[in-house]
């Protein structure tokens, strides 16, 4: 939470409590439950480095599959014409 976010509720607290301590108070757990949020979706959230890892992942498996793909192909050659003679 920004800080001035976290100025504007204190004073509108410490006006309606008209008590700085019970204010302060409120604001630390209001802090703590956005903490608390924001940490949970940082699990499930896409990061810049997950997001790198990913595509580098796709881009290895591409390469793999293409030489899967071509070795098969040749291989496929080499024993149909191995067949024939």
């Amino acid at each position: 939470m920004a800080v001035t976010q976290s100025l504007k509720i204190y004073e509108i607290l410490n006006k309606h409590f008209k008590n700085e301590e019970d204010a302060k108070i409120v604001i630390q757990q209001i802090e703590e439950i956005v903490e608390a949020k924001v940490d949970n979706k940082k699990d499930i959230l896409l990061t810049k480095e997950d997001k790198i890892d990913l595509i580098d992942r796709i881009n290895k498996s591409k390469l793999e599959t293409i030489i899967w793909i071509v070795g098969i192909g040749a291989l496929q050659f080499i024993l149909s014409y191995l067949i024939r003679k």
